[in-house]
């Protein structure tokens, strides 16, 4: 296979699989019109078209389909022993494509992006944020994260944080104007800043637990949402009372007394986040550096010069 052959091929998939022109051509570093150049050219060598294009959306043809399906694990097979024999250098290298809830990107991914990278110049982080229950074989990425409850099955899990403590909490100021609610059922007379799940469309129902007995509240109010940031903004102003997921951010208001946790003798704590993977023998050499930057595996013990030893 010519160079120029298999430039075409990589270009034609990676449009395929981002089902853009412009993310592919940023994912290749190249300019959205040398990259249409380069399928083009591909299209006329095999006399076929390839793409259907309109201003909005690029999906494969029929023809296109087909050959996607045939060359992209071939592909992706080529970069793993790429990768893989880099390694065994010394080096990590290639693209690794991750689909991870919002809530991990901004607590575990966003913060640690400056040090992976500069341990690990040679790997692309294509991360995709996504709050929902994509196939991430299907999705053709390296490894996803969720939280442990929802783990596609046939998948390896690494643990990345303990389990999630929940907390309703509300401005000082909503309080005083409103009472505190003393029980789970005295929500339906507050107003709540109330959470859209993105799987299904269907607001989340507040779950509470407490001396064994579980329940499950139905409430109401200014803002449905299924942005974890404007709803801790919306707690902060006043709108109403936060059922929260994300602890990090509250914990700091809750610190500074811009928030107040009610109904803490009946908060539940859900599972933690995990990273999984495609139930291989080995994960490829980027993905353990990842799976090791997130864990903090990559920064030395205190007190010593040494790294950290693996669980």
């Amino acid at each position: 296979m010519r160079g120029a052959d298999y430039a075409e091929l990589k270009a034609f998939v990676a449009v395929v699989e981002r089902s853009s022109f412009a993310r592919a051509a940023e994912h290749l570093c190249l300019s959205p019109s040398a990259l249409s150049q380069t399928i083009r050219q591909l299209e006329a060598r095999l006399g076929l078209r390839l793409l259907n294009r309109t201003t909005r959306s690029v999906a494969p043809t029929e023809a296109g389909a087909r050959l996607h399906q045939r060359i992209a694990p071939l592909m992706e097979e080529m970069a793993r022993a790429v990768a893989e024999t880099s390694a065994a250098a010394g080096q990590a290298q290639g693209t690794l494509r991750i689909n991870t809830l919002g809530i991990a990107a901004r607590q575990l991914i966003a913060p640690r992006l400056a040090r992976f990278r500069q341990s690990h110049p040679g790997v692309v982080l294509d991360i995709v944020v996504d709050d929902q229950l994509t196939d991430i074989v299907a999705g053709r990425f390296d490894a996803g994260i969720r939280v442990g409850a929802r783990l596609e099955q046939d998948m390896l899990a690494v643990r990345l944080t303990p389990d999630l403590p929940m907390a309703v909490v509300a401005s000082p100021d909503y309080l005083a104007r409103h009472g505190t609610p003393q029980l789970p059922a005295d929500l339906p007379a507050h107003a709540c800043i109330t959470w859209r799940l993105q799987d299904d469309g269907r607001r989340y129902r507040w779950e509470f637990a407490k001396r064994g007995k579980r329940l499950e509240v139905a409430v109401d109010g200014p803002l449905v949402t299924n942005d974890a940031a404007l709803g801790l903004a919306a707690a902060l102003q006043g709108l109403g009372l936060l059922y929260a997921f994300e602890r990090a951010q509250v914990d700091e208001a809750l610190a500074d007394g811009r928030l107040v946790q009610v109904l803490a003798d009946w908060s539940i704590t859900r599972p933690g986040l995990y990273l999984y993977y495609a139930n291989r023998r080995h994960p490829q050499p980027a993905l353990s550096a990842f799976i090791d930057c997130l864990l903090d595996r990559d920064l030395p013990a205190r007190g010593s010069g040494t790294r950290q030893p693996r669980p």
